[in-house]
């Protein structure tokens, strides 16, 4: 399936028949991965689902710049999951207009962070969920307690 022209579709040989994670090898590379966060994605309720990805382009990157990460106060580019760049819709006004507002999520250190490789699927489910969060207005303190941390 293709959001917006971003995605393109491709197989997870990793992935075992009954839908877990079964690396034999190594972790997904970014095609594999770009199928994790799709499938968080998907997973968004339909009913919001026009409002929240309207003009939104979503990245998947192995790891932010050290620019990227100084510029929000973080230090090691490994330490940071996914960012959002944009205006929340919350702040959007009736003639808003702008160019698409971008979600960014950084696989290397998802990997690196998940707790074991069939972690990794709700671990991107749960950063995705983090950035929209950002998107729809929400800071850090108020998606902690969501539990979307």
């Amino acid at each position: 399936m293709t959001r917006n022209g971003f995605w393109h579709a491709c197989s997870r040989p990793w992935e075992g028949a009954d839908g877990s994670l079964a690396w034999e090898g190594s972790p997904p590379d970014l095609d594999g991965f770009r199928d994790l966060v799709e499938e968080a994605l998907e997973g968004f309720p339909e009913e919001f689902q026009e409002l929240v990805f309207a003009n939104l382009a979503v990245v998947v990157e192995d790891v932010a710049s050290p620019a990227e990460a100084a510029r929000i106060g973080i230090r090691d580019p490994m330490h940071l999951l996914g960012l959002y760049v944009g205006v929340p819709f919350t702040q959007w006004g009736r003639d808003f207009s702008r160019p698409p507002d971008v979600i960014k999520i950084y696989r290397l250190p998802i990997l690196a962070e998940a707790g074991s490789r069939v972690d990794i699927r709700e671990k991107v489910r749960r950063v995705v969920l983090h950035e929209l969060g950002h998107r729809a207005g929400l800071g850090e303190e108020r998606l902690r307690e969501l539990g979307v941390y």
